[in-house]
């Protein structure tokens, strides 16, 4: 049963399409899903009531019927998913949206609507206080009355007697009885609010008895699957036990059959070495001749050796004495070099002498 018949004075204001979820009452930490997919989600609002609800069906069933009061909050716990929790369903309600832009939209909605929630409570409280003031002049206008009248005397007194007092009276008959309409004017309201709300909760009973047998079926289909479930996955592990033996037998087969490759190429093996082996026999003979003409080689080669060694301790005598001599003579140039600079330096003063001598004279 939709919770907004056509009849119904209530219109909507914002339509978004949102995964809901609810909270799951047992743990209250963990999302149920809602609806199977994205539905419509609605604010409406009542303009006689003055009031705003966020409404969503999913065909027949009603999964969201939130009415927004000033208390509520709407919280963004991620960049596409925001809850709020709602006292009067006693549950947490959750929606997941395709974007982040529609999540900003649907929060700011919200806050839009808490504050008409809020505004409208505060006039609601305001007619409360006047209503009720009106009651209480009025109680305590009616014994001012009464006394006046008793004061006075009777009609026949009063219209003899005549004067302000009258008018006084008649003033204040009119003020009782604006005050008097004004509070059967606001009894008819809140009986005709509270027809309405009896009214939304037999709608809401209805939707909450039609849940409650959903769920039941839902329960019922669900233990079924559990049981189909739990037979499929004893076969499904019986199944696993056989394809295990045949597995196993299949890799003994495997290992058999590498075994009786490896022993094939093995014995190919051992015959090409014995052909080899016979080959060797054959040419043993001329192996050995050859062998001994290569001795010979190497003991002329040893020879060879020998001398070449010799000759280079020879060589390396002479470079030795050769560096010898170089130094000596490095030695005798450095001297002779000394005694070059020295002669040099002598005929340098003496020639700065003479041309001492010669400036002088």
């Amino acid at each position: 049963i939709s919770p907004v018949p056509p009849y119904s004075r209530e219109q909507p204001i914002f339509t978004t399409r949102a995964h809901v979820f609810q909270i799951d009452p047992s743990t209250k930490k963990n999302w149920v899903p809602a609806s199977k997919q994205a539905v419509t989600v609605s604010y409406f609002y009542d303009s006689t009531r003055n009031s705003y609800r966020i409404i969503s069906v999913d065909g027949a069933k009603v999964i969201i019927n939130s009415t927004i009061t000033p208390n509520m909050t709407f919280t963004k716990t991620s960049q596409k998913f925001g809850q709020w929790a709602d006292s009067r369903a006693n549950t947490v309600f959750g929606l997941g949206f395709p974007s982040e832009q529609q999540l900003t939209k649907f929060a700011e909605k919200f806050q839009e609507v808490k504050e008409a929630a809020k505004l409208a409570r505060d006039r609601s409280q305001e007619k409360i206080e006047t209503s009720s003031n009106h009651s209480q002049e009025s109680g305590r206008e009616t014994p001012s009355s009464t006394r006046a009248s008793s004061v006075n005397g009777t009609d026949d007194e009063k219209a003899s007697h005549g004067g302000p007092a009258e008018a006084h009276l008649k003033s204040e008959n009119d003020k009782l009885k604006i005050a008097l309409a004004q509070s059967s004017s606001n009894v008819k309201k809140w009986e005709t609010e509270l027809q309405t709300l009896r009214e939304s909760n037999a709608r809401l009973s209805t939707a909450l008895q039609e849940s409650a047998a959903s769920i039941e079926h839902w329960k019922k289909q669900f233990s079924a699957c559990k049981e189909e479930n739990d037979q499929l996955r004893s076969k499904i592990e019986e199944l696993e036990e056989q394809c295990d033996e045949i597995n196993k037998e299949k890799e003994r087969n495997a290992q058999l059959s590498r075994r009786l490759q490896e022993l094939e190429t093995e014995l190919q093996d051992k015959e090409l070495e014995l052909e080899e082996l016979r080959k060797q026999g054959e040419i043993i003979p001329q192996l050995m001749s050859e062998c001994e003409s290569v001795s010979q080689q190497l003991q002329a080669a040893e020879k060879k050796n020998k001398d070449l060694e010799e000759k280079v301790r020879t060589l390396r005598t002479e470079v030795e004495e050769s560096k010898h001599r170089q130094t000596n003579l490095k030695t005798e140039l450095k001297n002779f070099l000394d005694v070059l600079d020295g002669k040099i330096d002598e005929l340098h003063d003496f020639r700065q002498g003479l041309s001492k001598l010669g400036v002088d004279n």
